[in-house]
């Protein structure tokens, strides 16, 4: 989706697009890091020095009401914010840069546990942590 896009896709999902509301969303078009407010915040007070975290926080918030962006926890009570995929797909932390990855799922495989047989699964949210590649190949190459 292109910048000149963002105002026509928020009428579409009855959002009125103020230039915060659209600014915020480019920036997670553009910036697929997983960010959270303080993020967001940073990374565009400069361009609008008005700009409060209450504002990202309550965009977000209708964001995700209107289901174009999903919250996610993956470790305590932090929240980061991802666009909304209808895709099947889960999210790896690494320990060590704090990084956070889109992980392709096999949706199919979700049938195959068997505790939840007799379930009907609406969502299923899928969460690892561990060590990256880049920050394993760091670590090789420090041995």
């Amino acid at each position: 989706m292109k910048k000149l896009n963002v105002a026509n896709y928020l009428l579409e999902n009855k959002i009125k697009p103020s230039y915060q509301r659209k600014r915020i969303y480019e920036y997670l078009l553009e910036h697929r890091n997983h960010p959270n407010v303080n993020v967001i915040y940073d990374a565009l007070i400069d361009e609008i020095p008005s700009l409060s975290k209450t504002t990202i926080y309550n965009t977000l918030k209708l964001f995700v009401q209107k289901n174009i962006v999903e919250e996610i926890t993956i470790e305590g009570n932090e929240i980061r914010y991802d666009l909304y995929n209808p895709n099947s797909h889960g999210h790896f932390r690494c320990d060590i840069c704090k990084n956070i990855y889109d992980i392709d799922l096999d949706e199919e495989k979700k049938d195959e546990i068997a505790d939840l047989k007799g379930f009907k699964v609406q969502k299923a949210y899928y969460h690892f942590k561990g060590v990256c590649k880049e920050c394993l190949e760091k670590q090789k190459k420090k041995t």
